[in-house]
């Protein structure tokens, strides 16, 4: 299959076409009217088998800002899911239907898996625990707006580090840039991945893991905040008990934020539970509802990327499908809430590295 531009990872990328979009996105919001009719005849695909809001929404009315039309559901049990079939016949069938499909999964490795049977681009919405890419370029126009510079920032990452996709994919984009930092301010049960932070350790990256919200802010340019995702326990008694005892560890309020910066910026993907109090809302360093607005040019400036390549050179930096000697045949992923283990037919699932066995869809490391 020729490669068609999918964006499921956003490293798959070089920091390049990250820049382009940011930018494109720049001009959308100074000329929004410019853009206007730009999709015309273009219909996107959106496949949410997982609730969303500013995600499923922003993209919604991305298109709609550009003139195209949508389908899709927003509720697998609506869909022919429900029925049993699989992920692979469902995007190639919506493909033929589609321009460009955006979906958002529960299991980690679900967008490129999908990717292998559609005939249109696919753009990874967030799948399960692992990547969140377009809240990532997001992420990056926020900070190019706020702070303007993408460089020299203590940026730091506050709650559900385990979990939390879209912070996997931030500290794995803005660790591209000179001379950024890195606080992990969380639990050792909610910890960052190992499969992260050995790919800072590798690129010279300096970060520091501490236990405690007081103990970090002071240093910071950049507080993310995180919610503790009750949907990523186990649903058994254990699991209740420990999202219990979890979710209000970490809790920025307007004391704590007064040790903060001046120019400090608070980022959240949102939505909150716990981890924010309301009153922080009207600290000018809040900006997470901005971020959550400029979700949608940056959307935009995607589908214009994928759909018009004028406005892009979209070129991969490789090609991470390809069939190597280095895959394990007939592997099987330790993780439990990866594709692989529900899609049965994908090939390529584990590929040999020096630090042991490595998922190719939902980067688990055994």
């Amino acid at each position: 299959m020729e490669n068609l531009n999918h964006l499921i990872d956003l490293n798959d990328y070089p920091v390049k076409t990250w820049n382009q979009i940011i930018s494109l996105a720049q001009l959308i919001m100074k000329s929004p009217g410019t853009y206007k009719g730009a999709c015309t005849g273009k219909i996107m695909g959106t496949l949410f088998y997982e609730p969303s809001t500013r995600t499923q929404m922003s993209f919604q009315s991305a298109m709609l800002r550009l003139g195209g039309g949508i389908i899709g559901f927003d509720n697998p049990e609506t869909s022919s899911t429900s029925k049993g079939e699989t992920l692979g016949d469902t995007t190639k069938t919506i493909s033929g239907y589609s321009h460009l499909i955006v979906m958002r999964h529960y299991l980690e490795g679900a967008a490129k898996a999908a990717a292998l049977t559609a005939d249109c681009p696919i753009i990874n919405a967030g799948d399960g625990g692992h990547l969140h890419p377009t809240q990532t370029l997001t992420d990056l126009l926020t900070l190019t707006e706020e702070k303007s510079r993408l460089s020299d920032l203590n940026i730091g990452i506050c709650g559900d580090l385990k979990y939390g996709r879209t912070v996997h994919s931030l500290v794995r984009a803005i660790s591209h840039y000179k001379a950024n930092r890195f606080t992990f301010i969380s639990t050792p049960e909610l910890c960052m991945p190992d499969y992260i932070k050995a790919e800072l350790i590798e690129r010279g990256i300096s970060f520091y893991e501490v236990p405690t919200l007081e103990s970090a802010l002071p240093q910071l340019d950049v507080l993310y905040m995180t919610r503790i995702q009750r949907e990523r326990f186990d649903k058994s008694d254990e699991g209740k008990k420990e999202y219990e005892k979890q979710k209000k560890i970490f809790t920025l309020d307007t004391k704590k934020l007064k040790t903060g910066k001046e120019d400090l910026i608070v980022m959240h993907p949102l939505p909150r539970v716990d981890e924010i109090a309301i009153e922080v809302d009207d600290d000018p360093r809040a900006v997470y509802f901005k971020q959550a607005n400029y979700g949608m040019y940056v959307r935009m400036a995607l589908i214009l990327t994928l759909l018009n390549h004028e406005h892009s050179e979209l070129v991969t930096t490789d090609d991470s499908m390809a069939i190597t000697n280095d895959f394990v045949s007939n592997a099987q992923c330790e993780n439990l809430k990866c594709i692989t283990r529900y899609e049965k037919n994908l090939k390529n699932r584990l590929v040999k590295t020096a630090d042991g066995l490595v998922c190719n869809y939902c980067d688990y490391c055994s």
